[in-house]
C-alpha cells in the first residue's frame, strides 16, 4: 500500500487497460505499465512501460530510417520527446518500485 501511496503522489494514476482490467495498470501522462504483487508484498512491471495510444498499450517498432508506437491500425511517430516522456516515466517508475518501504 505503501507503494501505491508514493506512485499516486508523483502523479501515478490507476488505469483500466483492456485485456488487463482485473491488473493493476498505472499511467502518468501518456506512458502506462502493468504491474504485479511480489511476495514480498512490494510491485514490478510485468512488461516494460508503454505509450498509451486510444488508451491503449503499443509496441515500438522500426519503420525505415525511424521508430513509431503501434496499436491495431494506429500508429504515431516516436519522437524525441514521446521517447523522452517514456524513458522518464521507466526511471521514475523502477526507482519507486526499487524503493524499501518507508517506516
Amino acid at each position: 500500500m505503501k507503494i501505491l501511496e508514493r506512485l499516486f503522489a508523483a502523479g501515478f494514476r490507476p488505469i483500466a487497460i483492456p485485456p488487463y482490467e482485473k491488473a493493476l495498470c498505472v499511467r502518468r501522462g501518456e506512458c502506462a505499465v502493468v504491474l504485479a504483487p511480489v511476495p514480498n508484498g512490494g510491485l514490478q512491471m510485468l512488461a516494460p512501460p508503454s505509450y498509451l495510444l486510444e488508451g491503449n498499450l503499443s509496441v515500438k517498432l522500426k519503420r525505415g530510417s525511424g521508430e513509431v508506437f503501434v496499436w491495431k491500425k494506429k500508429e504515431v511517430e516516436a519522437t524525441p520527446e514521446k521517447l523522452g516522456e517514456l524513458e522518464s516515466f521507466r526511471r521514475e517508475l523502477t526507482e519507486m518500485l526499487d524503493l524499501p518501504p518507508k517506516q
